[in-house]
């Protein structure tokens, strides 16, 4: 029922290396300080609250690995960039990578 607080199992794991390898694009969706404080190597930086707006920085027809703290703004961010047409994987939280 609460699946956007679930911790990514490993096969979720292994398939969002495997796309980042691939080059989908790795999209942390927390704040600037956050991101600041770490993130994932070669992971770009857009607030999920600023996403609908800034959805065109994204290449268009690409897959997106999308992840956070706890899942839940992930979870958010996968269901609007679908509704955009992406292809998204929700990593979760980003200790899951």
């Amino acid at each position: 029922m609460f699946s956007f607080f679930r911790r990514s199992s490993p096969q979720g794991n292994q398939e969002a290396r495997q796309w980042v390898s691939e080059g989908a694009v790795l999209l942390d969706v927390r704040t600037p300080a956050e991101y600041a404080e770490g993130h994932l190597p070669g992971a770009i930086n857009i607030p999920v609250q600023e996403l609908e707006a800034r959805t065109n920085e994204l290449p268009k027809g690409s897959r997106i690995v999308v992840y956070c703290r706890s899942g839940a703004r992930s979870a958010r961010a996968k269901s609007l960039l679908e509704a955009k047409g992406f292809k998204v994987l929700d990593l979760g939280p980003m200790s899951a990578y």
